[in-house]
């Protein structure tokens, strides 16, 4: 949601120096460098700033911590009691009950990735391990609840607890389980975000080929629940389907780049639009070009967020009704633009963390019907068992933020029809409303599974938008695109018409009036409401200019040594391999589905990528003379790995705990026979592969891969030092002593940097081994580029 007041904060800001393509180059490592040491000198000062104010007793005493650190701030609105009272969202009798559950902090709620194959991994030890640690605790003189799975989510992938973030951070006995979360959350392993957040993407039921766009992705939570189902299948490294993240806000897409790195799919583009205008794509199918339609679309629109008062809490004394009216229009306009890009037969969830019934049921009675039919609300009662739902109502009243009362747009005096607009109030004609199935929406409300406050409509496209049925078909030769003006494509071979939702440009009265409606300029169109699709905007395109994305050409000489290096399987797909350089030295190689590649080539003019595609190879100037300069990267190892026929070593538990635990360990450490399968390989870039054994129910059951590399005397993994601690975890080593290591090894960075440097073999390109350096150090401190994403 848009709504969250610390979103734009430090966690959304990247420096220039470190977002994606910036990092290459001597001055950049160098910048880079100086980043990371001021970044941890900061760290530091706030840590030893807020511990001397715990010294003094600033901290807040105990309803401070459990509420989060806001005892300033008194929970009470007498008009949002007055409002809500009104409009009987709250069943008869309950009233009290959902404002004490208002005013009570909001359980801290965490999601394990549920496609990981070490998904079950995780939840054993969580259950047997940390859980079992909070029995009998308490913190601050109150008693620690033992933590519940989501009774409604999957496979109990999903649980709550009543630790507030302010208490796990600052308390002693909870300093393992917070260094856990912390660690596995920047693996990707698990996400801290909240219950109610995860309901839209279940709600999609997306399946491995579905094409998905997400219209306001940040700060990325249901993003990555997408990318989890696209790969629900871990044997298939290249799922047909793929998301489309967009978000409005530049900085914030660098936040949804870092969330979605962490499940390193090559199936994810973060993209950075508008989503009310956001531009219709093209494909190529078999030569033509056909616009791209979505199977599912998730519109998860910037909302007032009274739902989330029990963990903004300022939202109790900025609450007003006008917060909703001013973005009434903005959620209608995204809406639409949603559904003219879904494809018929497809799904769009259309959801925000309000209450309030004019930016929920008035969005979707308004958008039912200027669709005339072709959407309707799926019945979703059978789905997500043991969730507790209220259904959508179908009276509500508008009022203005001075508390007056307005029934029907009639009743809306001149000099207010700027404020209110004829779809914020609920159809009239009873067998209209009837029709729309209005209560088949779902409100969620707090007190009644100890949530915060949602609202969800799933939406299913029966036939295309009436304002695109009587558009022009265009044949053979495409027109030329400017902006956000989009094509048609020709009959298919079966003689089918291929209808496309072009742009509405006012050409006809239709239009004509719709574009006087949200002008304001003619009474009549008050008096109409909304009859079709909002005016187009021109794409604005803002923020940093990106590197561009460059595909490897067939016959590019840079793929032959490494495809004879690996082994590389004749179907390995080296024409989806790209990189963020024009021109120069190639230093890293990322990786896209087939689909992707065929929408990144269609479409690099009308669309700005902030991101996509995983790392797989990093040029590593020591790796030429044994034949490939390139080695493998961790991120994008699961996705190679079933292609590479070479240079894998199968080890045992030890030696992966050697591997993990020892930073360049002698080859004489590890077992006999790994001793033998190194000894005839020659030096270099390596895949370390464990598969667990059954008759060890007690050792780690699940396959691990990793990237490695083989020196003259030595074995090593190139692994992110989280990634190394959820592995140990997972084998139950211990790990928590390297957090005290931390502060150390980031005073350290700097200046160890600048001295390997000096270092540097004669002959050896400086900035490749710059690079190189950069990597390894990100390895060693965890990449600290970004703060931990708020849940």
């Amino acid at each position: 949601m848009r709504a969250e007041p610390g979103a734009r904060g430090a966690a959304a800001w990247v420096p220039r120096c470190c977002r994606p393509g910036r990092t290459e180059g001597a001055a950049a490592t160098r910048v880079l460098c100086r980043c990371l040491a001021a970044m941890g000198r900061r760290a530091r000062d706030r840590r030893r700033q807020q511990q001397q104010r715990q010294e003094r007793g600033g901290g807040g005493g105990d309803q401070a911590g459990w509420a989060g650190g806001y005892p300033e701030i008194v929970k009470e609105n007498e008009l949002f009691e007055r409002y809500y009272r009104e409009l009987s969202i709250v069943p008869a009798g309950e009233w009290d009950a959902f404002m004490a559950a208002l005013r009570e902090p909001l359980p801290a709620t965490l999601r394990i990735t549920g496609y990981r194959s070490h998904a079950r991994e995780i939840l054993h030890c969580l259950r047997e391990k940390y859980f079992r640690e909070l029995q009998d605790l308490e913190v601050d003189g109150q008693k620690v609840e033992m933590p519940q799975p989501l009774s409604w989510y999957p496979e109990e992938l999903a649980w709550h607890t009543n630790l507030s973030r302010k208490i796990l951070r600052k308390s002693p006995q909870l300093e393992k389980f917070h260094q856990f979360l912390v660690s596995e959350t920047e693996c990707g392993n698990i996400s801290r975000q909240e219950a109610v957040s995860m309901i839209p993407p279940l709600l999609l039921n997306v399946n491995p080929h579905h094409k998905i766009l997400d219209m306001c992705a940040a700060p990325g939570s249901k993003t990555a629940q997408l990318i989890e189902m696209l790969h629900a299948d871990m044997n298939v490294p290249f799922p047909k389907g793929f998301v489309i993240a967009n978000d409005v806000d530049n900085k914030r897409c660098y936040l949804l780049v870092h969330q979605a790195k962490r499940l390193n799919s090559p199936c994810i583009m973060v993209v950075n639009h508008d989503a009310s205008s956001i531009p219709n794509l093209q494909i190529d199918v078999d030569g033509r070009k056909e616009v791209l339609f979505y199977d599912r679309i998730l519109c998860d629109v910037p909302c007032s967020g009274d739902g989330t008062m029990r963990k903004n809490i300022d939202v109790w004394k900025k609450w007003t009704t006008q917060n909703s009216l001013q973005l009434h229009g903005l959620q209608l306009r995204i809406a639409t633009r949603g559904v003219e890009q879904l494809a018929e037969g497809g799904r769009m969830v259309y959801s925000t963390c309000s209450l309030n019934p004019i930016e929920n049921e008035a969005v979707i009675a308004s958008l039912l019907e200027k669709s005339q039919g072709a959407l309707e609300l799926a019945d979703v009662s059978s789905e997500l068992p043991g969730l507790k739902r209220m259904p959508g109502i179908t009276k509500w009243k508008v009022m203005l933020k001075d508390g007056q009362w307005f029934e029907e747009w009639k009743d809306v005096p001149s000099n207010r029809q700027t404020q209110i607009r004829p779809t914020m109030f609920p159809i009239k004609d009873e067998e209209k409303l009837k029709a729309m199935n209005l209560e088949r929406c779902l409100r969620i409300l707090p007190h009644h599974q100890n949530t915060g406050g949602f609202f969800v409509a799933v939406l299913v496209k029966k036939s295309p938008m009436p304002w695109n049925k009587r558009q022009p078909k265009v044949h053979q030769k495409l027109l030329q695109q400017t902006g956000d003006t989009e094509v048609t494509a020709a009959n298919s071979d079966n003689g089918s018409e291929c209808i496309t939702e072009e742009p509405t440009l006012a050409e006809d009265e239709e239009s004509k009036k719709m574009q006087e409606l949200q002008n304001s300029d003619t009474e009549q169109s008050k008096k109409e409401g909304v009859c079709g699709p909002p005016p187009s905007k021109k794409m604005k395109l803002f923020g940093f200019k990106e590197d561009p994305f460059v595909f490897l050409p067939e016959d590019d000489p840079l793929f032959l040594p490494i495809q004879k290096f690996y082994a590389l399987d004749p179907s390995f797909p080296k024409m989806n391999l790209l990189t963020r350089t024009q021109e120069g030295k190639k230093r890293q190689l990322y990786m896209v589905s087939k689909e992707l590649r065929n929408v990144l080539l269609n479409n690099s003019e009308k669309m700005k990528v902030i991101n996509t595609g995983i790392k797989v190879w990093s040029r590593n100037s020591d790796g030429e003379q044994f034949g490939c300069a390139f080695r493998l990267a961790q991120e994008g190892i699961y996705t190679l790995y079933p292609f590479i026929h070479a240079r894998i070593i199968n080890v045992c538990i030890e030696d992966v705990k050697i591997l993990l635990t020892q930073e360049n360990p002698f080859l004489s450490k590890f077992s006999s026979e790994t001793q033998k399968k190194v000894k005839d390989m020659a030096m270099g870039s390596i895949v370390l592969k464990y598969d667990p054994d059954p008759e060890k129910p007690d050792d780690l059951q699940c396959p691990i891969v990793l990237c490695g590399w083989q020196g003259k005397t030595s074995l090593r993994a190139f692994v992110p030092k989280n990634e190394r601690l959820h592995y140990l975890r997972m084998m139950g080593v211990e790990v928590f002593k390297a957090k005290r290591k931390e502060e150390e090894l980031e005073s350290k960075t700097e200046e160890e940097v600048q001295h390997r440097l000096a270092q540097t073999e004669e002959g050896m390109d400086v900035e490749d081994k710059e690079h190189d350096l950069v990597t390894k150090m990100e390895a060693e401190i965890g990449n600290p580029l970004y703060l931990p994403p708020n849940p």
